[in-house]
């Protein structure tokens, strides 16, 4: 009993008891106040923002007391442009207040996409390509053809449409496709004086095809390509000529007057010959 009588006398170990207390005290009301500013233990369930708007999503946002941030924008067909698409967490997860939710919203400016070329494409991998490209397969447009089930034009609202194209994303691509030749025949076409886009046109409405396309050293710039017309074909025209339908044309194409028009030239040196 001495001991103990001299041991809490002391004041080196009153001191340090009194320490203890007070570590322990302060590491208490440290945990309490953190439990208190933290919500320990409650959890509010997120809400279902898909569908909304940000100025529609911001307001309840506030009232649970969450955070938000916009991750990412996609083009997504059934959804308002900046809806949300998807949210991270998902409804219904348990969480606590101020969390961050994570939003994907439709984008508000349309995507755009290039058609690709998908000429001479099986009609299958045409469609798993304009799938991949975001664009859909449209019309497929059945014509006599040597090649079957080829993709012989690609059209976009009801006109031919060249690779590169830029439209939006989800638009329709209508295609020619080849189903083989049949047992008619028809007249070989004459298709000078035609640009490109004019000799598909007119060998479509007849049952037949545009095959090789030959530019000339006279065609140099985008723009000459456009004015460019064909000075030659074959098969050439010729009266009562009969090809099966669904036949090929090749084509050559130029913007050089001498061959487009060699008869005037040739008149021309005709006259000037007789004039000397």
């Amino acid at each position: 009993m001495s001991f103990l009588k001299s041991l809490i006398k002391n004041v080196f170990v009153k001191n340090i008891v009194i320490a203890m207390i007070v570590v322990v005290a302060t590491l208490s009301a440290t945990f309490i106040s953190l439990n208190i500013y933290t919500h320990h233990g409650e959890y509010y369930s997120v809400p279902d923002f898909r569908g909304l708007t940000e100025d529609q999503f911001s307001e309840l946002i506030e009232e649970k007391g969450f955070r938000y941030k916009i991750i990412d924008s996609v083009h997504v067909e059934n959804f308002l442009p900046g809806a949300v698409i998807e949210q991270i967490p998902a409804a219904g997860s348990m969480v606590k207040e101020n969390r961050n939710i994570h939003f994907t919203i439709k984008s508000v400016t349309p995507e755009k996409v290039q058609i690709p070329n998908l000429i001479d494409y099986s009609l299958r991998n045409a469609k798993v390509i304009l799938e991949s490209y975001g664009l859909v397969t449209g019309e497929l447009i059945y014509v006599p053809s040597e090649y079957r089930n080829l993709v012989l034009q690609q059209l976009f609202k009801g006109k031919p449409v060249e690779p590169g194209t830029v439209v939006l994303k989800g638009s329709v691509i209508d295609l020619h496709i080849g189903k083989g030749l049949g047992t008619e025949r028809t007249n070989v076409p004459d298709l000078s004086s035609l640009t490109h886009e004019e000799a598909q046109s007119y060998a479509v409405s007849v049952s037949l095809n545009v095959g090789a396309v030959i530019y000339d050293e006279s065609v140099q710039t985008p723009k000459d390509s456009l004015a460019a017309v064909i000075w030659k074909q074959q098969p050439s025209f010729e009266t009562g000529t009969r090809i099966p339908l669904g036949s090929s044309i090749d084509i050559w194409l130029s913007v050089d007057s001498t061959k487009i028009f060699p008869e005037l030239f040739e008149e021309e040196i005709i006259d000037l010959q007789e004039q000397e």
